[in-house]
């Protein structure tokens, strides 16, 4: 029995064509000339490292997603204020909106007649 090292590379190739490119362990075990338990030893390492890198990726989408949808709520809210008349309900001019329609305070704040 030989005592070779492999290079971190070539580990990781080899687990690889395991996991990336579904070979059977032996298959590749016999390609490179590895023992099975080595692969299997090697999978266990590198995929604990990659999980850690999968993780890391996941937030990233997860994040670049939220900026998104952030920045597109941005643009509308933007693109609606610049659409707005000096005359058009703001709620710093003492304005409230009731379904879709601006109301002056001073009228929102009186009881309507009838309505108990």
């Amino acid at each position: 029995m030989t005592n070779t090292k492999f290079s971190d590379d070539f580990k990781r190739d080899a687990v690889a064509q395991i996991t990336v490119r579904g070979d059977p362990v032996k298959e590749v075990s016999e390609r490179l000339g590895v023992s099975q338990h080595a692969l299997h030893a090697w999978k266990k390492k590198f995929a604990q490292a990659s999980s850690g890198e999968a993780g890391k990726d996941a937030e990233i989408r997860r994040l670049k997603r939220e900026l998104a949808r952030v920045a597109e709520e941005r643009d509308i809210l933007n693109r609606a204020g610049s659409q707005n008349s000096p005359g058009d309900c703001f709620a710093d001019k003492g304005h409230r909106v009731f379904r879709q329609r601006c109301i002056p305070s001073s009228f929102a704040s009186k009881r309507r007649p009838g309505s108990e």
